[in-house]
């Protein structure tokens, strides 16, 4: 074991524990971090926390039975064949051509339930194909970036408030006086140019998060273009339908 490492780690955490806990009590000073820096934090944080909000009104759209929502997600998640089960407009349009068999197919009503069965079993592949496009083209795009840039981004915003609590840490004892052995010009030197080395890292990060805009954008467009068609498509079978029972 690297008792010196080891020993370094423990002064490193104790010394930001004393500086965060006298930031609080209104007892040390603080390094603000740049005015645009802080408006990059900002977007950042309302773009997660917004686009976590859509995943999930979006799934809920897609998949109202929120149990097999998470069976769902699951089985993406490892890569699993999702269980094949009926959806309500599958399960509809079986019932609808069973009784208009039972009740007689020659029958007007008979006739038009198998024929409107038909149709909702129909409009059933379709929402399949809706569903199917839009969790590959935009729900994907949205939870690869949660999973990936952001949880990046947050690593290096912690590594970063570490790295300005050091620094500040550093300061607030050479500015006291204390342990003038160990706190000498050159260790202040190397934690500020440390702080900064990070400050540069997680803007980058951050800025890539601001871009990520452009895709989620490009991820709407095809989540908007998958409904029309789907909602169109819906829309002309059942004018079809319409045509058909009125005639009969």
């Amino acid at each position: 074991m690297d008792f010196k490492k080891l020993s370094s780690g423990i002064s490193s955490t104790f010394n930001r524990a004393v500086q965060l806990t006298e930031e609080k009590l209104g007892q040390a000073e603080r390094t603000a971090f740049p005015p645009e820096f802080e408006e990059l934090v900002r977007v950042s944080d309302a773009t997660q926390q917004w686009t976590e909000r859509i995943l999930k009104s979006t799934e809920a759209v897609l998949q109202p039975n929120p149990a097999h929502r998470v069976e769902d997600l699951m089985c993406e998640k490892f890569e699993r064949e999702k269980r094949d089960r009926l959806s309500p407009l599958e399960d509809l349009g079986c019932v609808m051509a069973t009784a208009g068999a039972e009740l007689g197919s020659t029958t007007d009503y008979g006739g038009a339930l198998a024929r409107v069965g038909q149709v909702e079993k129909e409009l059933a592949v379709l929402e399949r194909d809706f569903i199917k496009t839009s969790t590959l083209s935009f729900l994907r795009p949205l939870r690869e970036f949660l999973e990936t840039d952001v949880k990046a981004a947050a690593k290096e915003k912690r590594e970063l408030d570490n790295a300005r609590l050091d620094l500040d840490s550093a300061k607030a004892r050479a500015k006291r006086g204390r342990d003038a052995d160990s706190v000498s010009e050159s260790d202040y030197a190397k934690e500020q140019q440390q702080y900064e080395r990070q400050l540069e890292v997680t803007r980058l990060l951050l800025e890539g998060i601001k871009g990520a805009h452009v895709n989620h954008l490009r991820a709407l467009k095809d989540f908007t273009e998958a409904q029309m068609q789907y909602h169109a498509e819906s829309f002309h079978k059942m004018q079809e339908l319409r045509r058909e029972l009125n005639s009969s």
